[in-house]
């Protein structure tokens, strides 16, 4: 267990159709919590650094790309309609299976790019629960269909392998517990003081589970 004042750098991977609220569900809340952990910082990983275009249009910039990324203490999935063209991009799948599969977390509909890299076959995990729009299932059941056993959650973390944590804004309370793997709860629950998260993360949980 890292100490306040010990480095910590989270990868988190992008894509073009990346949804913001993932982005910034993850890196806003690392940044948010080096007021707290003062080592802490946050990376942004593509297939290619430069530009990546979000769904809806905003472009981001990716520092890293698969090629120079550096090594990180945890792998963050995000999700998005851009999902559907990734569970297919050999560069992608061939990135996330080279991770330590402890060090690599999804949130929403990344668990299904990790299914994709057989990285959740027979492992709990879940994602987001409904579907929305023109989708026909939803990612929950998608999820399954990979052959993980998909469950809705807040986050799940069995420890050995990704962690998974639920759709659209559960991105937020899965970054908090990924904080809390990797510096203790209570340097989780400062952070989710810091962000005045603290009330919502426990709700999610007590309405969620694990």
């Amino acid at each position: 267990m890292r100490q306040a004042g010990d480095p910590a750098l989270v990868a988190v991977v992008i894509y073009e159709g990346v949804e913001p609220i993932d982005i910034g569900g993850t890196i806003g809340v690392v940044s948010m919590a080096s007021r707290v952990l003062p080592a802490i910082r946050a990376t942004t990983v593509a297939e290619r650094a430069g530009p990546v275009r979000c769904a809806g249009g905003l472009t981001v910039l990716a520092e890293h790309g698969f090629a120079d990324a550096p090594a990180a203490d945890a792998v963050i999935v995000t999700g998005g309609p851009g999902w559907r063209r990734e569970v297919g991009n050999p560069a992608m799948l061939a990135f996330l299976r080279a991770q330590a599969p402890a060090r690599l977390m999804s949130v929403c509909t990344g668990a299904l790019i990790l299914g994709a890299a057989g990285l959740l076959a027979g492992r709990p995990a879940t994602t987001r629960r409904h579907a929305v729009g023109t989708e026909a299932e939803s990612p929950l059941a998608l999820l399954a269909g990979m052959g993980a056993l998909a469950r809705p959650a807040q986050v799940v973390d069995e420890g050995e392998g990704p962690a998974s944590s639920g759709g659209v804004s559960l991105a937020i309370d899965g970054t908090l517990h990924l904080i809390g793997r990797l510096y203790g709860e209570a340097a989780r629950d400062a952070v989710a003081r810091t962000i005045e998260y603290d009330r919502a993360f426990a709700a999610n949980r007590a309405a969620l589970g694990q």
